[in-house]
């Protein structure tokens, strides 16, 4: 009885679970088996069309011997598609990958041919055909889902609203999310500019109203610190250029301002500033510290790397200009001392 009992609440209680759980792990079996199919059928394909290219077959002069191979083929192998049009795919595909980045040619290796073709007859760079193999192989679109992928431009989209950041791996899948939302791949900066020379009460009102625009432009929930906010362990000084805090993610964001282009190793900077603020100055309940590089341009793959082995949640982003960077470092330096003094003072 108690037996019967035991085997009920299994029922009710965990059955669905355990379904659940048995689906998943025959599904990821499938799927690592049609991986395994589908690399094996690339190197085959890939192998056939390197052949069909040191030979130097071309279509036109080609076709007898493209013929007779695949009628050849067919007759031992009657279920493997050697048609001559494949054969000619097999030279494409070959030549279209040949030579390019490996991780290109790992990824479509993992496609099933019909998915390859199609990437084939749409002449995408390696950039968007690794977005859309990987998207592919992430998400199990079949032929379909991936040619409505591609006429909606979702490798186009997703450049415009793509950060550069670590943060999926180094906060909380919530927190990571939400600090996506809040951080932008590019600010505008222009309202900085300054093109006559003016008076030292006027450059003062306009840091702080460069000071209100920056928010604004950062968005809502941040509030201001300070600008070469201090911070002191064992006797050495280090400088934050701004620091915030920001009450939805509830915790300080230090923003490092460079004129120039990105450099990997003002990540490893950063990663220190917020240790030392995480150390120093993060509060009972708050969150780990968030850092923000803003410079004048960066490059994605660059980022990517430098970010790749890096502990501390840690964006890159660019910024637009009304006025050239030169005039840029000249006003931004003076109000930052400018904004330092007047705080000295009171």
């Amino acid at each position: 009885m108690e037996q019967n009992k035991a085997l009920c609440d299994i029922e009710h209680k965990d059955y669905a679970e355990i379904l659940q759980h048995a689906v998943a792990v025959i599904e990821h079996a499938r799927i690592e088996t049609a991986k395994h199919v589908n690399i094996n059928v690339a190197s085959a394909y890939w192998e056939i069309g390197k052949l069909l290219h040191e030979r130097k077959i071309e279509s036109g002069h080609g076709d007898r011997v493209v013929k007779r191979l695949s009628e050849d083929l067919k007759e031992r192998y009657p279920k493997m598609g050697v048609s001559p049009r494949q054969l000619w795919n097999m030279k494409k595909f070959f030549q279209r990958y040949d030579g390019h980045d490996e991780k290109v040619l790992r990824s479509v290796a993992l496609l099933p041919w019909s998915h390859n073709l199609l990437l084939l007859s749409k002449g995408l760079n390696d950039d968007a055909t690794l977005y859309y193999s990987q998207e592919t192989i992430e998400k199990g679109w079949n032929r379909d889902l991936l040619l409505n992928a591609i006429k909606m431009k979702m490798y186009e989209s997703q450049l415009e609203t793509r950060v550069d950041n670590n943060f999926e791996r180094t906060l909380p899948a919530k927190q990571a999310c939400y600090a996506n939302e809040v951080f932008s791949s590019s600010y505008n900066l222009g309202f900085l500019g300054v093109t006559s020379p003016i008076l030292e009460l006027e450059l003062e009102d306009r840091l702080v109203k460069a000071i209100t625009r920056f928010l604004m432009e950062l968005g809502n929930g941040f509030t201001f610190i300070g600008n070469q906010h201090v911070l002191e362990y064992y006797g050495k000084e280090s400088k934050v250029d701004m620091l915030f805090f920001h009450r939805g993610l509830r915790c300080l964001v230090a923003i490092d301002l460079k004129i120039g282009a990105f450099k990997p190793e003002y990540a490893g900077k950063m990663n220190y500033y917020l240790s030392l603020l995480d150390r120093l100055e993060r509060g009972d309940g708050e969150n780990n510290s968030i850092g923000i590089i803003l410079c004048a341009e960066k490059d994605h793959v660059e980022v990517e790397l430098t970010l790749e082995d890096m502990g501390k949640p840690i964006g890159v982003a660019d910024y637009q200009l009304i006025v050239p960077k030169e005039k840029l470092q000249k006003v931004l330096t003076e109000e930052i001392k400018a904004f330092s003094e007047e705080k000295e003072n009171k």
